[in-house]
């Protein structure tokens, strides 16, 4: 018994980037070995992503309301700047995959079944839908995981408690302390669950239907490379002044492959939580900052959107001009930021961009539909890129206020 209690300890202390990747390994290598052994593993990686999805929206709201609860009088928690990089990396992605999508011209061999879904019919729409998830009520707010909803809420409990008593505010504080500690349980169980989400994914989908789009997704991957290996680090640089690489890696290695697999800059968040407090940053800061982040930072949504979109304009022969092109940036930027409010993420998306340049909603959804083909790796980085940029903006915020106050 002791034995096991050894080796027990031993997995829950080591670590857990390293377990993740004898995941992946196994995850492979049982998929290419027993494909249907792969596919019957698949409950392992839903259950983990069902018990990611399910302590996000209450560690969110009560981290909130206890962090704002909590707040000494006159102390600074950075939001505005960490809000103005989330606003300018998303910008910056949509602005690197035009130039991109110009420099490496895709056509698609479009497919002849439409999703049958229905795309926002405006930006309109999108900002309408997000407005509402403000006002959404508390409770249907936290059962759907509606995180502006959540932090609406949090951060008015929060301010109403403001003037609590102590022993109030350290009852919410002891249970943010709670919460967190079933976080870091749930988050042990990673390596398990990415090995079901990795078996599942490689029997059944394989790599042979990514074949055919392989110019398109070079384009998408390539565009949010550059923004993850090159823009976030300029990012980093000039707001610390110090080797941004470090931060980079640590964030796309301990946040981003766990976003990778999962495939939900939801169920990330409370990874997301518990690297920024490994980090030290300020909890008052990243308590907001990082739900605020998984709706309105991005970046890899608005490359999706603008590369998918210019490729329907090359496919379709429509010729388009630098003030057009610019506007793409504005609005795939725009509606990124609505992405995670919208059934189906960002592909939803792409017929609202479309309408640009005049092109059908019937082609657009034919769009669409590539788009989910090439979704095991598409969505995947994309969630990758948004979700540790979030920890990324938020750590460079905190570093240059340490900074300027040293």
């Amino acid at each position: 018994m002791s034995n096991q209690q050894s080796l027990l300890k031993k997995i829950a202390s080591g670590s857990l980037v390293l377990q993740i990747l004898v995941g992946i390994i196994a995850g492979v290598g049982l998929a290419m070995v027993a494909p249907d052994s792969a596919k019957s593993v698949s409950f392992l990686g839903g259950l983990f992503v069902s018990a990611l999805k399910a302590v996000a929206p209450i560690l969110v709201f009560i981290l909130v309301a206890s962090s704002i609860a909590n707040q000494k009088r006159g102390e600074h928690t950075n939001m505005k700047p960490i809000i103005m990089l989330y606003l300018f990396g998303t910008f910056a992605a949509s602005l690197t995959a035009v130039v991109l999508s110009f420099m490496f011209p895709t056509t698609l061999a479009l497919v002849t079944n439409n999703a049958t879904v229905a795309p926002p019919e405006g930006i309109t729409e999108v900002l309408n839908t997000l407005l509402f998830k403000v006002v959404d009520n508390p409770v249907n707010a936290l059962m759907t995981g509606n995180f502006i909803g959540i932090l609406a809420w949090g951060i008015a409990l929060g301010l109403a408690l403001h003037k609590a008593t102590d022993a109030t505010k350290q009852v919410f504080h002891d249970v943010s302390e709670g919460i967190t500690s079933i976080v870091k349980v749930v988050i042990r169980f990673a390596p398990i669950g990415i090995f079901g989400l990795v078996a599942n994914t490689i029997a059944t989908t394989g790599f042979d239907a990514l074949a055919g789009y392989s110019h398109l997704l070079a384009v998408l991957l390539g565009a949010m490379a550059f923004i993850a290996l090159v823009v976030n680090p300029s990012i980093v640089y000039v707001k610390t002044r110090q080797n941004p690489f470090p931060l980079v890696f640590q964030c796309l290695r301990e946040s981003g492959v766990t976003a990778f697999f999962t495939r939900s800059s939801a169920a990330n968040v409370p990874v997301n939580m518990d690297l920024c407090k490994r980090l030290d940053l300020h909890e008052d800061t990243y308590s907001v900052s990082i739900p605020l982040g998984a709706t309105i930072n991005m970046a890899g949504a608005a490359i999706t959107i603008t590369v998918l979109t210019l490729a329907a304009v090359h496919t379709m022969g429509v010729q388009v001009d630098l003030p057009t092109a610019l506007l793409l940036s504005i609005v795939a930027a725009v509606s990124a930021c609505g992405a995670s409010g919208v059934a189906g993420g960002s592909l939803l998306l792409i017929p609202l961009a479309c309408s640009l340049f005049g092109i059908s909603n019937d082609v657009a959804m034919q769009v669409v539909a590539v788009g989910f083909i090439i979704g095991v790796i598409q969505d995947s980085a994309e969630t990758a890129l948004n979700s540790s940029t979030d920890v990324i903006f938020t750590a460079a915020a905190c570093r240059e206020a340490e900074r300027k106050a040293g």
